[in-house]
């Protein structure tokens, strides 16, 4: 493993196309949380890298990886949906793993939007000491109709949901006529989108936003850590 310019560790491939990055708290790991990517932005969107970065400060140590279909784009530059559910999924249990036979302790699994939502249906198979969602998609936009909850009515792994109020794949209100958990905590941002930035008539920043977001993450991980 190498260590890069902007402070994390490389550590190659996961499994086959799955690439990887360490990011590792100065102060050596209280915990591990891998972190996928959403639908159409890379492990290394600013989104992430603020994550990744701001959770290693406080102590987490954050593995991020790659979906095929995303690795695939950095050979070809080509734009590509994701991969079905199953190859994802599957790519998923490979990353844990490895992951696992590498660190010593509890290992949670969590994501951006569409990240979380394929770590969410494997948190309890996996078990995985707690689970992380960044904007889950609740349902597909401008289809509320249609949502994407019916295995989170029976979830055990302890759940935080980081959720803007007035995010397009599943706002405040709408999701409160769910039938969630009780191991499904909710943590809701001010006037937030799917990304967590808020209205500016809301007062707060997009800055204040991540912040939030990162010490809720730290806190979750540090009760549910055992």
């Amino acid at each position: 493993m190498s260590k890069g310019p902007s402070g994390f560790i490389d550590a190659g491939q996961c499994e086959q196309e799955l690439p990887c990055i360490w990011d590792e708290p100065p102060q050596g790991a209280s915990s591990t949380l891998i972190l996928a990517h959403g639908a159409g932005a890379p492990m290394d969107s600013p989104f992430m890298q603020c994550m990744a970065h701001d959770l290693a400060a406080h102590g987490v140590r954050v593995v991020r990886f790659e979906f095929a279909y995303m690795a695939q784009r950095r050979v070809d530059g080509r734009k590509r949906p994701p991969n079905p559910q199953a190859q994802l999924l599957q790519q998923w249990r490979e990353v844990y793993a490895q992951v696992g036979q590498r660190v010593a302790g509890p290992v949670a699994i969590g994501g951006k939007s569409m990240g979380g939502r394929m770590a969410s249906l494997l948190a309890d198979e996996l078990n995985a000491s707690a689970l992380v969602c960044l904007g889950y998609p609740f349902y597909a936009a401008g289809k509320p109709e249609k949502p994407r909850v019916a295995h989170l009515a029976e979830l055990r792994t302890p759940t935080l949901i980081v959720q803007g109020e007035r995010d397009a794949l599943g706002n405040r209100e709408t999701v409160a006529g769910y039938s969630l958990a009780p191991a499904i905590e909710l943590h809701w941002l001010t006037a937030a989108d799917h990304d967590l930035k808020p209205l500016k008539a809301s007062g707060f920043s997009h800055e204040q936003h991540l912040a939030a977001a990162v010490e809720a993450i730290a806190d979750h991980l540090a009760r549910t850590r055992g």
